[in-house]
């Protein structure tokens, strides 16, 4: 039955579900993108081992992971556990059993997209939250949501239409709300976006002094803004599977 949402070639990506250390030195849950080998009789999954860079990642036997696949239907998603590693016809792979029925996968806004991107931020006022929430009018033209403020630099390292993660010399409160500024590519230039987000963790990152991580949540954002940054992953996603590359 499997077989008719998911064939050989279909790209993956396998979320661990526990926390490990990733490549910038912080503990998070881990990506790796690699593609199904082939679908068998009896339901189970042959997928090709994830690489990075040069080296496979030997992924344990009897671990588990969120798989999202991109299939010709759509984007589907399933837990599996890893039951066997193999190598077939010179391509070492995973095989894998289904734990969770396959479902098909709504959230867009949340599919976070591994990347660097230099950025700017700072807390706001309580007077340019208001008029961010729409709380309160500007008084008149003159009167800037934004002001002139002294900004900390840092970088995006994941992103979503749901919210980012990046890294800074600056530790926030939980809960407080920030402007973010960077820049993305839209349409063959460089476009700037000026968000408010709220603080969902911060925390400084462990055996590197004073450089902190931090996870926020979007907030006060229109649809078309949330679409232009999906649009922006799901673009360069297409570009990293189209000349095979990973996250």
């Amino acid at each position: 039955m499997i077989e008719k949402f998911i064939s050989a070639g279909d790209k993956v990506e396998m979320k661990s579900t526990v926390e490990v250390v990733l490549p910038d030195g912080t503990k998070g849950i881990r990506l790796y993108k690699t593609s199904i080998y082939d679908v068998l009789d009896d339901g189970k999954l042959e997928i090709v081992m994830p690489m990075e860079q040069t080296r496979l990642v030997l992924l344990p036997v009897g671990g588990e992971y969120d798989v999202c696949f991109f299939s010709h239907g759509g984007m589907y998603k399933a837990d599996v556990r890893i039951v066997d590693r193999q190598k077939i016809n010179g391509t070492y792979i995973l095989l894998a059993e289904m734990l969770t029925n396959l479902h098909k996968y709504q959230r867009r806004e949340y599919y976070r997209f591994n990347c660097i991107i230099e950025m700017e931020a700072r807390e706001l006022s309580r007077h340019e939250i208001d008029i961010f929430s729409g709380a309160v009018e500007p008084e008149d033209e003159s009167d800037e949501v934004i002001e002139e403020k002294e900004m900390q630099r840092g970088v995006i390292v994941d992103i979503s239409g749901g919210g980012l993660r990046f890294v800074s010399r600056r530790q926030y409160d939980s809960s407080s709300t920030i402007l973010l500024c960077f820049k993305l590519p839209i349409k063959h230039r460089e476009k700037p976006f000026t968000l408010a987000a709220r603080v969902i963790l911060s925390k400084e990152i462990e055996n590197r002094v004073n450089e902190y991580e931090n996870r926020v949540k979007f907030v006060y954002i229109n649809n078309q803004t949330r679409e232009e940054i999906i649009k922006y992953i799901f673009d360069e996603e297409r570009k990293n599977r189209k000349n095979g590359k990973g996250s």
